[in-house]
């Protein structure tokens, strides 16, 4: 989550300072540009180096280094020039990443936002989720590989602050809808009579994920910095204490971004799974309830598929910075730009599995996406694809999703008005009792049908929510 890449690492090619000198320049650049840190002992280590005047050094609030006047300039080169079928290679995964990821979630927005049927309280947050990726994808990958190939900051100071900004926001937003959405399956399944989100309380959730995400990274804004060096400028975090700072910072990010949300949505997943495939429903529980429970778990299978990839995706990117930041020793080792390049390229790829997981695992995003592309000719829209996003197959009212709740067996008494003898008795006669449970299935273990059948309808849902 910081713009400034492992390409950065450079060496002293004149031979004016001493091998261990070009060491510590070299590991200290090294460790500056992969963890973003190039802060005090960073840029002081340049200033030892010859490569930032003691004014300069006084200006950025460090303590002059005076050089001796026989010490030449340091003339640093690149360690890590690619050859050009390498960088080609590079621009065509990084290049395919952006296109699927922005296109994929644009449609996958297009798709909930245009079709009534779409607009439950799941779909809003993942159309915040699709958001956050297709903006984090646009604005971001690109610029990042950028930078990491030829290590200078092309894009001026305000898109510096941007560029370490923005990523740790559009993560943190992404990673809380996905939790929202595992809390609010939670809810619907374990506790299906508590009333669902409403639209307006689904538009606040998603309100404060956002203003959270502001606040948990406007620091990498505040502290951005660019500085013009001889022959290329840098783009960093310049924390008021050092490195030490930025790296208990970056270890609260993860924390946040990664760690606790994936502990609750696990936890919350696992319930939901023992409930949803901990036991079957009885063999004559009515269709209408077996396709609730159907929907249910593909919704939550997917959700799963969801949350598995990011956090796959997201753990070598991770695990880089932490392993760099501790032994800086690594960033000196030849092949390290290619590892950052690779668990970069991963993690970026998190944004554009999402709308390839919606349309593999869910008929009416396919059906969604197959009006998207249909001008495309091997992609055939079908009259049943174009009801799956126009009509509802279920319409049930409040009252008769509450029956499906009860246990109570109903008794219908007639009154005979033909028997005239007995009007002041008000003779009574029983119809035969019934279950509201059941409308049309069949009664057999009926008990234990309703018991199980309260988590599978509730006041509040049709089985629109979950398909």
């Amino acid at each position: 989550m910081t713009s400034v890449p492992a390409a950065a690492n450079w060496t002293d090619s004149a031979g004016g300072m001493g091998a261990d000198a070009a060491g510590n320049l070299s590991s200290a650049l090294g460790a500056g540009a992969v963890a973003g840190t190039a802060e005090a002992e960073w840029l002081q280590l340049l200033v030892q180096g010859g490569n930032l005047s003691a004014s300069s050094s006084s200006a950025l609030g460090l303590p002059a280094a005076s050089l001796a006047p026989s010490q030449p300039r340091a003339n640093l080169t690149n360690q890590f020039v690619q050859p050009s079928w390498r960088i080609a290679l590079w621009s065509l995964a990084y290049g395919m990443v952006v296109a699927v990821a922005v296109f994929g979630n644009l449609i996958v927005i297009w798709i909930i936002l245009a079709h009534k049927r779409m607009r439950t309280v799941t779909n809003y947050f993942l159309v915040n989720l699709a958001f956050s990726d297709a903006s984090m994808a646009a604005f971001n990958t690109l610029i990042n590989f950028i930078y990491a190939l030829h290590s200078e900051w092309y894009f001026g100071a305000n898109y510096c602050r941007f560029q370490n900004f923005f990523p740790i926001t559009a993560v943190f937003a992404s990673i809380y809808s996905m939790t929202a959405i595992a809390v609010d399956r939670y809810m619907a399944i374990i506790d299906p009579l508590k009333p669902r989100l409403s639209a307006t309380a689904t538009k606040i959730v998603i309100g404060s994920i956002w203003v959270l995400a502001f606040l948990l990274a406007f620091p990498q804004c505040l502290y951005s910095k660019t500085k013009v060096m001889p022959g290329r400028t840098l783009c960093y975090v310049q924390w008021p204490e050092g490195p030490k700072q930025h790296f208990i910072y970056h270890i609260i990010v993860i924390i946040l971004v990664y760690f606790f949300p994936l502990l609750i949505m696990s936890i919350t997943y696992t319930i939901v799974g023992i409930t949803l495939w901990g036991g079957e429903i009885p063999g004559d529980t009515c269709d209408k309830y077996r396709e609730q429970l159907k929907a249910k778990r593909k919704v939550v299978k997917m959700m799963i598929i969801v949350v598995v990839t990011f956090a796959v995706c997201w753990l070598p990117y991770h695990i880089y910075f932490i392993l760099t930041a501790i032994y800086q020793q690594l960033n000196r080792w030849k092949y390290i730009q290619q590892v950052y390049l690779a668990s970069f390229w991963l993690a970026m790829s998190s944004t554009m599995y999402n709308p390839i997981i919606y349309c593999c695992l869910n008929k009416r995003f396919r059906a969604g996406f197959k009006r998207a592309f249909r001008w495309c000719p091997f992609i055939e829209v079908s009259s049943y694809d174009e009801l799956e996003l126009k009509t509802t197959r279920f319409h049930p009212t409040r009252q008769s999703s509450m029956y499906t709740v009860t246990r109570m067996e109903s008794m219908t008494v007639v009154f005979d008005p033909s028997d005239a003898d007995s009007s002041k008795s008000s003779r009574k006669k029983r119809g035969a009792p019934r279950d509201p449970n059941f409308n049309g299935c069949s009664r057999r273990n009926s008990k234990s049908t309703s018991t199980t059948s309260s988590f599978i309808s509730s006041p509040y849902t049709s089985v629109d929510e979950y398909s």
